[in-house]
């Protein structure tokens, strides 16, 4: 029956960045859930090493086993579960941020419940809802999209078709996009969207590197760009609101 108990998959948040300490960004019950793990589900076994590296855990981190779980190697569900059918704690863990947001877990936590595991998450920081708190923008109603087309042509179509459901919404449109191509990106949005969108740029968020700027469209073109380039950025924009600056 104790076994029973404490089997559970937990969705354990990860950092944002290069960050030395975790302790500003976790609270303390991730490192008690830590310390209580078995195994862990992560996207590579770099990431999953290195995030167990940073707490204190029950054996040697080394030796505690890692599972792989992503997208582009997707294991089967049932064989990910087993150890915890079997009355174990198994944490799953994204690159950054939290577990199932614009991350591919979802289909394990399905799974897991499906067959009865009980599952507790954690909480932590994410990109999307930090940057959503800083800009200013509406947050009542938004959409996470993830990444845009990558045509050019497709992509400014997309844009386009985004702005209009802001107007007709008040919905903020939230997306990110590979770190190489940000700058393709930025150029995208302000040579389509309308002056007065108000558009944000947050990146490297709760980093030493972190920078945000939020103001209309007609105030980026006059300004020099931030230097996003293969930095992790994300990118918001709202068109229903009236002048404020």
């Amino acid at each position: 029956m104790e076994n029973k108990k404490k089997a559970a998959l937990l969705l354990l948040p990860n950092l944002l960045g290069e960050i030395r300490h975790h302790q500003p960004f976790l609270p303390a019950s991730v490192d008690k859930a830590v310390l209580e793990l078995d195994g862990l589900i992560a996207e590579s076994p770099q990431v999953g090493r290195r995030y167990l590296g940073r707490f204190e855990t029950a054996k040697p981190a080394d030796q505690i086993p890692i599972a792989l779980y992503s997208e582009k190697s997707i294991a089967d569900l049932d064989f990910l579960l087993e150890p915890i059918k079997k009355g174990e704690r198994w944490g799953l863990l994204s690159d950054a941020g939290l577990p199932c947001i614009a991350d591919p877990g979802a289909k394990l936590v399905q799974r897991a419940r499906s067959v009865g595991i009980t599952i507790q998450a954690f909480v932590g920081p994410s990109s999307i809802l930090l940057s959503l708190m800083q800009s200013g923008l509406p947050g009542q109603k938004f959409y996470f999209h993830g990444y845009l087309n990558r045509d050019e042509a497709k992509r400014v179509a997309e844009i386009r078709n985004l702005e209009k459901n802001s107007a007709k919404e008040g919905a903020t449109q939230i997306f990110i996009e590979a770190p190489y191509r940000n700058v393709h990106l930025l150029d995208s949005l302000l040579a389509t969207l309308d002056d007065e969108t108000l558009l944000c740029v947050a990146w490297e968020l709760t980093t030493q590197d972190q920078g945000i700027i939020s103001q209309p469209v007609r105030l980026w073109k006059k300004a020099p760009l931030p230097n996003i380039a293969k930095k992790n950025a994300i990118f918001l924009f709202n068109r229903v609101l009236t002048r404020l600056v």
